[in-house]
This record gives C-alpha cells, structure tokens and sequence, in this order.
C-alpha cells in the first residue's frame, strides 16, 4: 500500500506528512506537482505551506497545476484523500471540496495546538476516530477563515459532512466552527490542522500524561490504511 505527498512550490509540510504515513505502516511516495502521473499510488495528502507564495489567493494557482487534473479524476473515482491546511484550500479551489478559506478574522498569522470535536466518523480518513472524540491537533495558518454560504452551511450540517470542528476557542473566524469537512461520497477530506505534526511521542502537542506526548493526528492516516484495506 502507498500514498502519495504531492510537492508544489513553497510547500512547507511534505516531508512531515511522509514521515506521517511511514510511521503509520506504509510506503509514502513523493509526487511532483508539473507530472501527470500518480506512479500508481493508492491515496494522496495535498500537504500544508505556501503554494506559488499564496499569490492571487491560497492554493488558487496549485488547484489548477498538472497534477491536480489527475487528483481530480482520482478522486472523482473514490480514492482517498486528504488536503491539510493549504492542501485543504487547494482542494476548494479545485471545487473538490465546497466552500473556500479567507484570512484569519484578526489578521495575524497563528500557530496553537487546537482541540477539535470529530463530528463524522464515516470518511476514509476518520474511521478510526469514535464520534464525538475530543483531540488537539496543532495549527498554523493565516488564511484559514471558512466560508461558504447559508444554504451550504446548512447542507454540510444536515448531511453530516462537518468532520472536525474547533473546540474552546475558534481560531481564525470560520463559520460554525469548522475546522474539516468531506465530500458526499467521504473519501475526499480537508482540514485546517495538521495532523502530521501529531504522529509521534516527543513530538506531538502536550497531553496530561505528558510534555509533546499527543499523537492524535496518526490516526487520520491509520483510517485511511484501514479504509484501503477493507475495500
């Protein structure tokens, strides 16, 4: 089993997401952004930073890079995956995901281990989760204010497709307090918080057992393993 990281200029959090989806048990394979071939992974992370320096707006130039016709295609076919903080805006962008993030409501760039609800534990990249978990998973952005309309404000809520939502403070002003949603079919997933920066003790935000020990975010890429392996 593989899964993909796809690299596009001024992304930060690649190299983390690979060592994310190693120490969950597979093969992560390092995917240009100027290809057109997924070198036959079985799902892919659009990873965090700063694609094409944020220019005209967050993953707006990335969304329509070479590589981003085959991620459409597979992910219009079922393959998992999972776009993190610039990932995540890129995926909007590519209208895989509805909605779209702004900058923060009070301007400033932010970084913080954030609590988060999961709200939906039937994507492929939350089975592993149980409903109503409550973990903290660190953040870092300055763009990641989510909007979208009433109408699909309220779609999203009543189909059950808010996956994560912040806990105790909300960060950046996203509407409803959303930090994560899917698509329809669950297998498309983007969320603000990086999770690859909670996969391993010593590293991960502080726990009550002890200093850096959280390690929540590995169990978004232990879901997506266990969701390949039992198709």
């Amino acid at each position: 089993m593989r899964i993909g990281v796809i690299t596009f200029p001024g992304s930060l959090d690649e190299r983390d997401a690979q060592r994310a989806i190693r120490i969950a048990g597979v093969e992560p394979v390092a995917l240009w952004h100027g290809e057109h071939d997924l070198h036959g992974v079985d799902a892919l992370v659009l990873p965090g930073g700063f694609s094409y320096g944020d220019y005209l707006r967050a993953g707006a130039i990335a969304s329509v890079s070479p590589i981003m016709a085959e991620v459409i295609d597979a992910a219009n076919a079922g393959m998992p995956v999972l776009g993190i903080c610039n990932g995540f805006q890129m995926l909007t962008e590519a209208h895989l995901l509805p909605g779209g993030l702004i900058r923060n409501d009070h301007g400033h760039f932010i970084r913080r281990d954030q609590a988060l609800r999961v709200e939906n534990t039937d994507t492929a990249w939350s089975t592993g989760f149980e409903l109503n978990d409550e973990i903290v998973i660190p953040l870092k952005n300055g763009e990641g204010g989510f909007i979208a309309s009433e109408d699909e404000l309220d779609r999203l809520e009543g189909e059950g497709r808010v996956v994560f939502r912040y806990l105790g403070v909300n960060p950046n002003g996203s509407l409803r307090d959303i930090a994560g949603i899917t698509n329809e079919r669950g297998n498309v997933v983007g969320l603000m918080p990086h999770p690859e920066h909670a996969v391993e003790p010593g590293f991960g935000p502080d726990t009550s057992a002890a200093m850096r020990s959280g390690v929540d975010g590995l169990t978004l890429f232990t879901s997506a393993i266990q969701a390949l392996q039992a198709v």
